[in-house]
């Protein structure tokens, strides 16, 4: 039961450090749809999703008034196009993108994410008409996400769909460069995906799920901020104790929404994604935790330990609040939906090379970064492929959101609007890795990978 202190504690933490719930997602299985007609394949598809989720945007209201907990975004994930779709009789799924997109439209979600394809060993023919129709798809929607699984710590790194998910960036990145080519924010490329993850552009139903499922991302990076403003001065342990403490309370209310949800909904409940995702807001901000830890500037020495005691006592705090974590649970660091990331990019604190060495302890990777748009195609897969070792490496979830903002170059500024926010062009290196890029094939998987 929640008590009446906890609410009291609850509602201070909304009015004065930007609690939210991020978002209610519902996860939903096309594998019921499949149909070798692409009509009846996406009328199929579009029946169910407006069915499963027709009342999902009033019903997330309704606890929103009730609670009074801000649930700021719904959105529906799916079963991945590439799989759901590989006995479609097309040769694209840039139709199916859009009645996706259609779908989404008439439920009022936000986004819905799916529109992708786990290859991290191979490419089946499924997978390859995926990929081909991402950048078309991306830039003609309006709430389509796509993403690609393109390593794992099992299968090792598919460096085929790593060089031709360069050049698919570049691609969508031109075909919306009016719009600072905010294609490419919708779509990511991930190491380890997790299959429950309920964040954007991320987020997809994996196999594995039941039919329909809710999944609640909650935020509080300003509740972190907060918490820690009471304890500045003090040693690590209490640092540590504080964000745990912390951790367990915003938990244990994503963990009162999401079941709320799932009665109303009458769908299963499936996990609380505990990750302190940043908004462009101030005060909602990791590097001003990092301030408040004594790092002035994100990318500071120093910075890549905070994250790591920040991402770390996240998890431990939100895994004795529920026992259904799941999705990524820690620390995102976007940059550009992070007003202080954004400042320390700008003024040169934050370099590309340290954001990397940062995601080697946090829960993502590469967010949100923003680089010239004349950066080739193969320096963004080398980018990726650094990245999915990281991920392949450690065993842990890594992904690469990256925009090259055609038109623009180091220390211009992108705008991309909304919770996407804007953020500095960031330089990259000059030095080419084309000859390493174009070899072709898989790197094999780590020799700790072999644990059966």
């Amino acid at each position: 039961m929640i008590s009446r202190d906890e609410i009291k504690e609850t509602n201070r933490m909304i009015e004065h450090s930007n609690l939210d719930v991020r978002t209610i997602t519902m996860g939903i299985s096309l594998l019921d749809c499949a149909n070798s007609d692409e009509k009846i394949f996406c009328q199929k598809i579009y029946d169910k999703i407006t069915t499963c989720a027709k009342n999902l945007v009033s019903v997330g209201d309704e606890i929103a008034r009730e609670l009074g907990v801000p649930v700021v975004n719904k959105r529906i994930s799916i079963t991945p196009i590439a799989i759901a779709a590989a006995g479609v009789n097309t040769s694209d799924y840039v139709n199916i993108a859009k009645t996706l997109d259609r779908a989404a439209a008439e439920t009022g979600v936000n986004f819905i994410g799916g529109f992708g394809a786990l290859v991290q060993k191979g490419s089946a023919s499924g997978d390859i008409k995926l990929i081909e129709s991402i950048p078309a798809a991306l830039a003609h929607t309006e709430r389509v996400c796509s993403s690609l699984n393109v390593a794992s710590t099992r299968s090792g790194i598919n460096m085929d769909a790593v060089a031709q998910t360069g050049k698919i960036i570049k691609q969508m990145a031109e075909l919306t460069k009016a719009g600072d080519s905010i294609a490419c924010a919708k779509f990511v490329v991930f190491c380890n995906a997790a299959e429950d993850n309920p964040f954007m552009a991320g987020a997809f139903h994996g196999v594995s799920e039941r039919d329909c499922v809710i999944n609640v991302g909650v935020s509080g990076p300003g509740v972190v901020k907060s918490a820690l403003e009471s304890v500045r001065g003090a040693d690590f342990e209490t640092l540590c104790e504080t964000i745990k403490r912390t951790a367990f309370k915003i938990t244990r209310v994503g963990q009162l929404v999401a079941q709320e949800a799932a009665k109303r909904l009458n769908v299963p409940f499936g996990i609380i994604d505990l990750s302190l995702a940043p908004t462009p807001a101030i005060g909602d901000s990791i590097a001003e935790i990092f301030a408040e830890m004594g790092i002035p500037f994100a990318g500071a020495p120093g910075t890549t330990a905070a994250l790591a005691i920040l991402n770390d006592n996240v998890k431990k705090g939100g895994v004795m609040a529920s026992s259904y974590v799941g999705g990524l649970s820690g620390a995102f660091i976007p940059v550009s939906e992070d007003h202080a990331m954004a400042h320390a990019a700008e003024i040169g604190a934050l370099t590309l090379e340290k954001l990397e060495a940062m995601t080697a302890v946090c829960s993502v990777g590469l967010d949100m970064v923003a680089v010239p748009g004349d950066t080739d195609a193969d320096t963004i897969s080398g980018i990726i492929a650094d990245e999915m070792a990281i991920g392949m490496i450690n065993n842990k979830t890594t992904a690469v959101r990256i925009i090259p903002v055609i038109g623009k170059k180091a220390g211009d500024r992108a705008e991309f609007g909304g919770l996407l926010g804007s953020a500095p062009i960031m330089p990259v290196s000059k030095f080419s890795c084309a000859d390493f890029i174009r070899r072709g094939g898989r790197i094999p998987a780590p020799i700790h990978s072999f644990k059966n």
